[in-house]
Formats: structure tokens, C-alpha cells, sequence
């Protein structure tokens, strides 16, 4: 059976009592990246007396998965497999999506574990008392991408977490100071390592403190929802307006896919 296996986001104590009995018995592993897998087994088995398995080792990623699938597609629900991801849990903004797709669609038996994951350690840690998040994992790099995807990620109306990394982490922090330099921001740094540290303040307040520190390391940061004074109508509640037809086809027209024509021909009839 294929089993998606979580793996510390940085102390390697984080790691399960499960994960490592599944670690042990696998006899194919999929990675993001092998040489990062080997050097967690090799840690657990220093460490906490693991039992370094006797499986074969393949990247599974991007680029590569359906060649991996061809590969070994057949033999995913017969062999003891896992998918680890770098760090984290697994399938969330990561390649083993491709896998979970081809076992939906082939009927192939999977597992799930749960684990550690720096989207909800991050968010907890906010201390935003909002239960509702989204979480648009890394922008675009740059272009009208990156700033399109920004304004998004700060007018959807939710807390919204973000990955970024260190070299970018400054470059953010100014295109969201141009936008709202009132919005409020947790930020959480090398979560659950040596060094890890947590800053939440405005855009404006947080962009004087980076300005004195040396930043390193990976990032993850929450955007605080907007409170908005702006009322919307829903769809049900323009159509019981009373507005002549042309003003309300207009409307309509902008709340689904008819066109101010056809919504006219309708309201008329």
C-alpha cells in the first residue's frame, strides 16, 4: 500500500512512533528529494535506534512523476511504499498530488498520516482569533503575477498564509507596505528549529525592525483579514430589487455568466 508519510518541519523529535515503524518495513520510498530522506533515516536510526530499512530510494517530483508512475504505478497497491516530502506534510503544495490523483483514479489503496504542517503551527501561533484561513503557499516570483497574487491574498477578506523565502522575504514585506502599511502581519521564522523566532506587528512597524536584522532561513507569513465596511448583495437579493430591467440586467450580468442581453430578454418576459 502506498502510505504519505509527514516529516519534522524542523526538530526530528517531531517525528511519530508510526511514521518510523512505516519507515522501517517500506520497501520503496518516493521522495521529493532522496538524499534529504537518507539523511532523516539516518538521523532516526542514530538517534532513536530505527531500523534503517532495506528499500530502494527514487526523486518523485514535478518533473518527473509520470515517468515515475509508468515506473512503478503497478506495483503501488502490492509493495509497502511511502511518499515523503522534503519536510512537512505531504501532498499540501508538493508533487505527491500527482500520486494521489493516480490512486483515485486507478482505485489504489492509500494512507494519509497526519503530521506536522507550517501553514496550521503558524497560524496557531498568530494568535488571530479568526478560525478561517486560506493559504496561497509561495506568490510568483515577480511581474504582474507576483503583484496580482498579492492583492489578492490581501482583499480575499480572510487571513491568508504565505511561504516565502529568505531572499524574497524583504521584497514582500515593501509591496505589502505600498498596499496597507496599517495591515497586520505575523511572521514566523524557521519554525520548530534552533533559531526559530515570531514577529507580528504592522506592515509598517515590522518593515523598520527587518531593516535591522540579518534575515535567514524560511518563512511563513499570515496576512490578517481587512475588516471591510462594504456590503455585497447576493444574487437572490438583486433579483428582488425594484430596478427597472435594463439596471438589474446589468447587475445580474456581473454575477454570473449572461450576458446584460439575456438577462434583459429574461426579466422582460
Amino acid at each position: 500500500m502506498l502510505t504519505f508519510i509527514p516529516t519534522p518541519i524542523g526538530n526530528p523529535q517531531d517525528i511519530t512512533i508510526r511514521a518510523m515503524k512505516l519507515f522501517e518495513k517500506a520497501e520503496l520510498f518516493l521522495c521529493e528529494d532522496t538524499r534529504q530522506t537518507k539523511r532523516l533515516l539516518r538521523l532516526l536510526e542514530e538517534r532513536f535506534d530505527m531500523a534503517y530499512p532495506d528499500a530502494e530510494f527514487y526523486s518523485f517530483n514535478e518533473h518527473n512523476g509520470e515517468e515515475r508512475l509508468e515506473q512503478f504505478g503497478a506495483i503501488l497497491g502490492t509493495q509497502e511504499v511511502v511518499y515523503v516530502s522534503d519536510a512537512g506534510m505531504p501532498v499540501i503544495s508538493d508533487p505527491g498530488q500527482i500520486l494521489v490523483a493516480y490512486c483515485q483514479e486507478n482505485n489504489i489503496t492509500y494512507d494519509v498520516l497526519p503530521g506536522a504542517s507550517a501553514v496550521t503551527t503558524a497560524y496557531a501561533a498568530s494568535g488571530f482569533e479568526e478560525g478561517k484561513f486560506l493559504f496561497y503557499a509561495f506568490l510568483p516570483h515577480k511581474g504582474k503575477e507576483r503583484s496580482s497574487a498579492l492583492s489578492k491574498a490581501m482583499g480575499n477578506g480572510y487571513n491568508t498564509v504565505l511561504y516565502e523565502s529568505p531572499h524574497r522575504l524583504e521584497k514582500l514585506l515593501s509591496e505589502i507596505l505600498a498596499l496597507d502599511e496599517n495591515r497586520e502581519l505575523f511572521l514566523a521564522k524557521e519554525i520548530s528549529k534552533k533559531y526559530q523566532r515570531y514577529y507580528r506587528g504592522t506592515a509598517a512597524s515590522l518593515n523598520e525592525v527587518f531593516k535591522e536584522l540579518t534575515i535567514r532561513g524560511e518563512w511563513v507569513v499570515v496576512i490578517r483579514a481587512k475588516e471591510s465596511t462594504e456590503k455585497s448583495l447576493s444574487f437572490t437579493e438583486v433579483l428582488s430589487l425594484d430596478l427597472p430591467p435594463k439596471s438589474k440586467a446589468k447587475l445580474l450580468a456581473q454575477l454570473s455568466d449572461k450576458s446584460v442581453k439575456e438577462w434583459y430578454n429574461e426579466l422582460i418576459k
